[in-house]
């Protein structure tokens, strides 16, 4: 039907259209009488599978992957981008393991994610889209029980919200009836007994020489950056603005726990003298070199395992600066463990969070 059919006002010129889409809207408003006081318990996709499907939303039409990317979109409109890349691993994932972009819901069973777990843990060809757009093949590891148990826990998330949404047990409303998660069990996860860092590994990291402009020396000028800054994570001090600065302290709210309390995660920390040049080089600037921060990301890994490398200290991350500042507060420099969960931006008062950090 072109644009020459519809009239100023919206409305269709041919009648035949217009009697066909009329049977069509019947059939659709009967459906939706016969829900009665149910209807106001429906949601618009869930009214719209309703009707597609005849009146009857079966759980093998649930597609799991378009789910889960409009999952994605709602996290990221609410700037839980972590979360939102969390998810997409998860959906990339389930679409390699069925070979299809078409996963219903019945099929996340306990004996499927077992043997979801296998292909996860081994090594395999992934092909993904770079940041210029471009498919590429890439060799990924199998995951760790730490990997694993996150996924999985992503997954159930994932899993449990679809129930949440196509079922009212008010209402009697039942229509994924299944729930693999009570039998199968999420792998524990490992303990960090990763070595944490000397005030001797600090200074060899934060003097090594690196080319200006490589990914190693942002790699080195980020941590040094990180752990005078308490611990600030990658994705902050990407989204920090040139102008930040007042009165040589900086206020910003912690990406990672923002959502989920209620100060925002908010903190506001000073800037000391050693590492105000690299502040200023690098606030408000990093926008222009990375499209985001997933992509800032992936640059000082590479950068921390060039010096790792190079100072052979052992599976180096850039995490590794926030667990060092708050070991180094508490065992060198003996702040009480209130202190260190306040400089970290933790809120559980009883520092199990913390603890995480302390060696």
């Amino acid at each position: 039907m072109g644009v020459k059919q519809i009239r100023k006002d919206h409305t269709i010129k041919d009648s035949f259209i217009t009697s066909v889409l009329n049977r069509v809207l019947d059939d659709y408003r009967k459906k939706i009488s016969e829900l009665g006081p149910k209807l106001s318990f429906y949601q618009v996709k869930a009214l719209a599978t309703y009707l597609e499907n005849g009146g009857e939303i079966k759980a093998e039409s649930i597609n799991v992957i378009e789910f889960g990317r409009e999952r994605i979109q709602e996290l990221q409109a609410a700037k839980r981008n972590a979360s939102a890349a969390n998810m997409l691993t998860v959906i990339n994932s389930l679409i390699d393991y069925f070979e299809s972009e078409f996963v219903p819901v019945t099929e996340i069973r306990a004996k499927m994610l077992e043997a979801y777990e296998s292909f996860l843990r081994k090594p395999r060809k992934l092909t993904r889209s770079n940041q210029f757009g471009v498919s590429v093949v890439c060799v990924k590891k199998g995951v760790s029980n730490t990997g694993l148990h996150n996924h999985m826990r992503d997954l159930r998330i994932l899993f449990n919200a679809i129930r949440e949404f196509y079922n009212d047990e008010d209402l009697g409303v039942v229509i994924v009836k299944h729930y693999p998660f009570g039998k199968y069990k999420l792998v524990n996860v490992d303990n960090n007994d990763k070595p944490k860092l000397t005030i001797k590994d600090l200074k060899r990291i934060f003097n090594i020489q690196a080319n200006s402009g490589s990914r190693k020396e942002l790699a080195r000028d980020l941590a040094k950056l990180s752990f005078y800054l308490c611990g600030m994570n990658a994705v902050d001090i990407y989204r920090l603005p040139l102008n930040c600065i007042d009165e040589n302290r900086i206020g910003y709210n912690r990406s990672k726990t923002s959502s989920r309390r209620k100060d925002k995660a908010y903190i506001n920390i000073k800037v000391p003298e050693e590492v105000k040049e690299t502040f200023l080089k690098y606030a408000g600037n990093l926008q222009d070199r990375y499209s985001n921060h997933i992509s800032l990301g992936r640059a000082i890994s590479i950068g921390m395992r060039e010096i790792g490398a190079e100072l052979n200290i052992a599976s180096l991350e850039f995490y590794d600066m926030r667990h060092a500042f708050g070991d180094l507060a508490r065992n060198k420099c003996r702040f009480s463990k209130d202190d260190v969960g306040l400089a970290l931006n933790h809120k559980d008062q009883t520092n199990a969070v913390t603890d995480i950090y302390i060696s």
